[in-house]
């Protein structure tokens, strides 16, 4: 791919793939008036996010890798169904996504960079 690092390529394409995920998840499980806010807003995450981190002077890959662990974690947590991390056992799920978002960040960031 013209001289891009295969990791950079795999660490994009997971990330491509977990957004789609949380996707796919929120639109099978959301319903109601809540339904179209969390679909924009998760629309205009990834834009936003990388957008943040150029402003503020980091990479994108900084937040490409910040974006896929907490994309897989939370499909983890919630057991692919977004939804569940309000409505059942919310606060024990947020921690552990949060936790587990910060452990694979970590890792994947001393893994790469």
């Amino acid at each position: 791919m013209s001289g891009l690092p295969t990791t950079v390529l795999a660490v994009w394409i997971l990330c491509a793939t977990g957004w789609g995920v949380i996707l796919a998840g929120l639109r099978r499980g959301l319903h109601g008036p809540s339904r179209g806010p969390a679909l924009f807003a998760h629309t205009v995450t990834p834009a936003a996010v990388v957008l943040t981190f150029s402003l503020v002077g980091f990479g994108s890959l900084y937040a490409m890798i910040a974006l896929t662990a907490e994309w897989w974690a939370l499909a983890l947590v919630t057991g692919l169904r977004p939804e569940r991390l309000l409505a059942t056992g919310g606060l024990r799920r947020l921690a552990a996504w949060g936790v587990l978002t910060a452990a694979a960040t970590l890792a994947a960031e001393r893994l790469i960079l």
